[in-house]
């Protein structure tokens, strides 16, 4: 494959949903934001799995 996306795992947004505990509208309002990246797919989303972790990790809230 072409620079290196053989490596990337995209997940639908029901996936993306169920991971974060959130409804699939969340996860559609944050791609139309610009808060989690994806990519179109005719008319679904796919995202990357990698942007998943990375906005999970710096959103988490500072509890102590």
């Amino acid at each position: 494959m072409v620079n290196g996306l053989e490596d990337v795992r995209f997940l639908t947004v029901a996936e993306v949903a169920d991971m974060m505990r959130v409804s699939k509208m969340t996860v559609y309002r944050m791609v139309h934001a610009g808060e989690l990246p994806a990519i179109r797919f005719g008319r679904s989303f796919r995202v990357p799995e990698s942007a998943v972790a990375h906005v999970v990790a710096t959103h988490v809230a500072d509890t102590a």
